[in-house]
């Protein structure tokens, strides 16, 4: 059973920087895609970046040239490098990955419990 752990998370002042990290326990052969989410209190999950099997990148507008998403390895699967931080990027923030256990199989995706991200104004 694969869990994924995120961390990075903690209370920033605006303009401040923050690196999420996400990573995996078990044995994964290979990460097809990564994404992180963020959800506000009494909001929807919303897509923050994605980086996908072909290493194509979407960012949401809120976050575009702010934020960077990057891979890892099979053990700490992927980053969100976060710049500029300001209150509205206030949220819990999730990692969501897909992943194969062996050449040629299935990718499952999975999420992870999250990090709280706390930006002071």
């Amino acid at each position: 059973q694969v869990q994924l752990v995120e961390s990075g998370g903690g209370l920033v002042q605006a303009g401040g920087s923050l690196r999420l990290s996400c990573a995996a326990s078990g044995s994964i052969f290979s990460v097809n895609d990564i994404a992180w989410y963020r959800q506000a209190p009494r909001k929807q999950r919303d897509l923050v970046a994605r980086l996908n099997g072909a290493n194509t990148t979407k960012y949401a507008d809120a976050v575009k040239g702010r934020f960077t998403i990057s891979r890892g390895d099979e053990q700490t699967i992927g980053f969100l490098q976060m710049m500029n931080l300001k209150p509205e990027d206030i949220a819990k923030y999730y990692c969501n990955t897909g992943l194969r256990f062996r050449s040629g199989g299935l990718t499952y995706h999975y999420w992870g419990q999250g990090t709280q991200v706390t930006v002071s104004s």
